[in-house]
């Protein structure tokens, strides 16, 4: 069996996207300005008449507000984001959510459909029924409904788009890199559905291997993958991940200009540097010759 060994020393450090982005990195306690016209707003604190950062991160102005944004956050949701989650209790009339936020999200039980699609009065007989239409472990996706004083999400799955998801992979990447447009739902040319949640969890399946509607996303199929799709949602995956230690915005461009520069390599070189650094080029190229 054949190892891949290499020196620490010779890894590629990864390089700012810009000078300015350098220049505008800081830590907590720094000074950021001693102006008193600027207005303070997130990650940053008033003393002795100057702004100094409360977090590790990159300065923004916006006119005259100063802000911190966080190099590494956990997710603050908006109403009418795309999340996905995972179960991780089943209480009485609620499921409770792991979204990569700060505190634990709600799924109520009046606020999903019922296998069938169904929109009726939720009975005790329902309720009873929880955990069989949802149990702890289960990945979910949904939209934000509202959020609670205390930062929390309630979320919902009303439309038959949402629900359980069946047989993919999942990967993290900061809530940050995720680029909010109409859509966050994807079917990429090479046969996988790709979700991209604002929360910054992004799951990767194949396409045909999508619940029907007609189910309300409670059956899933849980038929061997073939070979070919699982190298196509690894290669997929592998791709994510790049554009994020990259710290590259995902998108659905993104993603596919990432995969179609890496179909020269096999599926187990993109992990390593030097790969990841020649995909992530050229992709950055071609974004930037479309002007995307």
């Amino acid at each position: 069996m054949a190892v891949d060994i290499r020196l620490a020393s010779t890894c590629v450090r990864l390089k700012p996207e810009s000078i300015d982005e350098l220049t505008n990195l800081v830590t907590p306690g720094d000074v950021i300005t001693s102006d008193t016209g600027f207005m303070r707003g997130h990650g940053t604190f008033m003393e002795d008449g100057k702004h100094h950062a409360s977090v590790a991160g990159v300065v923004q102005r916006v006119n005259k507000l100063i802000c911190v944004k966080p190099l590494k956050t956990r997710y603050n949701g908006e109403v009418g984001d795309i999340v996905v989650g995972r179960i991780i209790e089943v209480g009485m009339k609620r499921w409770k959510v792991d979204t990569h936020s700060k505190l634990d999200s709600v799924l109520m039980l009046s606020s999903v459909n019922l296998p069938g699609g169904e929109l009726r009065r939720r009975s005790e007989e329902d309720e009873k029924l929880m955990r069989y239409y949802l149990k702890e472990g289960d990945l979910i996706s949904a939209e934000v409904q509202s959020v609670f004083n205390d930062g929390s999400l309630s979320l919902h799955t009303r439309s038959l788009k949402y629900g359980k998801l069946g047989q993919g992979s999942l990967y993290l990447v900061s809530p940050s890199l995720i680029k909010r447009r109409k859509t966050h739902f994807h079917n990429l040319p090479c046969g996988v559905t790709v979700i991209l949640g604002n929360n910054g969890y992004v799951w990767v399946c194949p396409t045909e291997g999508e619940v029907s509607e007609q189910t309300g996303g409670y059956e899933q199929n849980f038929e061997p993958v073939v070979r070919a799709d699982r190298e196509v949602v690894a290669r997929i995956g592998n791709c994510v991940q790049s554009l994020a230690d990259h710290r590259m915005m995902l998108f659905d461009t993104s993603i596919l200009y990432t995969y179609e520069a890496s179909l020269k390599f096999p599926v187990k070189d993109m992990m390593k540097p030097e790969v990841k650094t020649e995909v992530i080029d050229l992709a950055r190229q071609r974004l930037e010759r479309d002007g995307t």
